[in-house]
């Protein structure tokens, strides 16, 4: 019995260590910033690429639906003015994509900035699924974010995948997606852009 004692402490213990950081503002907070971009619903990936590898390194997906929204899972960006709860940042303006984006994109990595416009409800679903999952473990940004778009209307195809280029592959075969691939000579260290108005 105590050896099982035992035991259950130290997973619980090695589970904690590498666990999802959870982070949960204020309900005013984000009263405060909330925003929705003007016309369609859409569903935006953004996906951080490795230069020298090509390898993918992120995956954040943007939803203009009641609201626009950044769900940026194990991600480390973070700005006064997007408030977050658990991996979901409230807020974002144009200026807070731009700034997000941009956070991403530097010497060593350049972003792929996938765009599809979707029914308000599919828009709605995202947020409300991506509103509940709750705060992210590392090196499951991918992962969470596909599991996320499998679950909606005419995203079915899209797989559940620990990998973000096979994610952003497979989003690109999606009908109606438009594709922007942002570059900069930004230096490595991005950390300075952080608490960016």
């Amino acid at each position: 019995m105590l050896r099982r004692l035992a035991l259950s402490l130290l997973l619980l213990a090695g589970l904690s260590a590498c666990g999802a950081e959870p982070i949960w503002s204020e309900q005013h907070e984000i009263d405060r910033v909330a925003f929705r971009a003007d016309g369609p619903s859409t569903l935006t990936l953004i996906t951080v690429i490795n230069n020298n590898s090509g390898a993918g390194a992120h995956t954040g997906l943007l939803i203009n639906g009641p609201q626009r929204v950044m769900w940026d899972p194990a991600g480390t960006w973070w700005n006064p003015n997007a408030p977050e709860r658990n991996d979901l940042h409230y807020g974002l303006t144009d200026r807070m994509v731009e700034i997000y984006i941009d956070y991403h994109t530097r010497e060593t990595f350049h972003t792929v900035v996938q765009r599809v416009a979707v029914p308000a409800d599919v828009a709605a679903k995202a947020l409300q699924i991506a509103s509940g999952y709750g705060a992210v473990p590392k090196a499951q940004c991918s992962f969470s974010t596909s599991q996320i778009l499998s679950q909606l209307p005419g995203f079915e195809s899209v797989p559940v995948s620990y990998f973000p280029k096979k994610t952003m592959e497979a989003f690109a075969r999606l009908p109606g997606v438009t594709t922007r691939t942002v570059f900069d000579e930004d230096p490595d260290d991005n950390s300075a852009k952080l608490a960016q108005d």
